[in-house]
């Protein structure tokens, strides 16, 4: 039988910015936490198949590390889904992604930067936990100065492959 590989770049919220983040997804998507860290997909598997070209764009970056803004947490996929949605139009996270994926497609479709809380996947956020949920202190700003290279196999926990780190910015500490 053969087994199922997916593959994204990822970043990964810091551990010391994820405590409230993780918190609700441990208490309200035990499942999803258990496989993966708080996050923001950066490229999703269906953009990276050449990895081999994707690597080495990556190795050429020349972004500074990136300042994501969020907002306050949203409901998505009829209400079951619950997430962290970008504030802004990110244009450092679209340019990212765009220096990622030159010369695979060079007009990449946009991606909107979000952390999910809740996966309707496996999880359901009802009114009550919602409204539980919307008055806890969620970071409203992150920084991301490392992309990682993660893999999942079978449904299973993700696994990091490889990290890329950004150049360190310049700009006051958040």
């Amino acid at each position: 039988m053969a087994i199922n590989i997916r593959r994204q770049l990822t970043l990964f919220v810091d551990p010391k910015d994820a405590e409230t983040i993780e918190q609700v997804r441990q208490a309200f998507n035990p499942r999803q936490f258990e496989l993966i860290k708080s996050h923001v997909t950066l490229c999703r598997e269906d953009e990276i198949e050449n990895l081999e070209q994707v690597i080495s764009n990556l190795h050429s970056l020349t972004l500074e590390e990136i300042v994501i803004e969020f907002g306050k947490p949203t409901r998505f996929d009829n209400g079951q889904g619950l997430f962290l949605p970008a504030t802004r139009e990110n244009a450092s996270f679209q340019e990212l992604r765009k220096q990622i994926l030159i010369g695979l497609n060079d007009n990449p479709r946009k991606q909107e930067a979000h952390i999910t809380l809740m996966h309707p996947r496996n999880s359901t956020c009802t009114d009550a936990i919602f409204h539980q949920i919307e008055k806890l202190s969620l970071p409203n700003q992150l920084r991301f100065g490392r992309i990682s290279l993660i893999e999942q196999a079978d449904g299973g926990q993700w696994k990091i492959l490889q990290e890329f780190e950004l150049r360190k910015s310049t700009l006051k500490p958040i």
